[in-house]
């Protein structure tokens, strides 16, 4: 079974519109297609983005957010990375490739084309949803 890690631009594009990072979310990882790998840090994160108020300008995010997270809790393996790295300029992105380097992800899925520049990380594939969705569909 393949291994994603999710960005939380991801999660949150997957609540505000029905496009790739929906279809990732609910049509791949809710229906089991994938291992989803989190760290606490990045699910922390997760809370901490999706719930912020700028959001609650969406129809019904603040609800849709609570049972995305509530599920995606569920359905994780969780990870405990070990590895400190400063590679990615922005610093609080590390903590994609710290968990990519502890889970051995397949693929870390991520709309911050700014940040995350390079293809890939160790034997992690880096890749827009977009292009990641329709690697699966093809």
């Amino acid at each position: 079974m393949q291994k994603l890690i999710l960005d939380t631009n991801v999660v949150v594009s997957a609540l505000i519109q029905k496009s790739y990072p929906h279809y990732i979310i609910y049509d791949y990882v809710f229906r089991g297609g994938v291992q989803l790998c989190l760290s606490k840090a990045l699910f922390e994160e997760y809370q901490e983005v999706l719930f912020r108020p700028k959001f609650a300008r969406f129809p019904d995010f603040t609800s849709n957010a609570d049972i995305v997270l509530n599920q995606l809790a569920k359905i994780a393996v969780f990870y405990k990375p070990k590895v400190k790295l400063q590679i990615i300029k922005d610093l609080s992105d590390n903590k994609l490739l710290e968990l990519a380097d502890e889970s051995h992800a397949d693929f870390l899925i991520t709309g911050n084309s700014v940040d995350f520049t390079m293809s890939d990380y160790n034997q992690t594939r880096i890749l827009s949803p977009r292009s990641f969705w329709e690697e699966i569909h093809y």
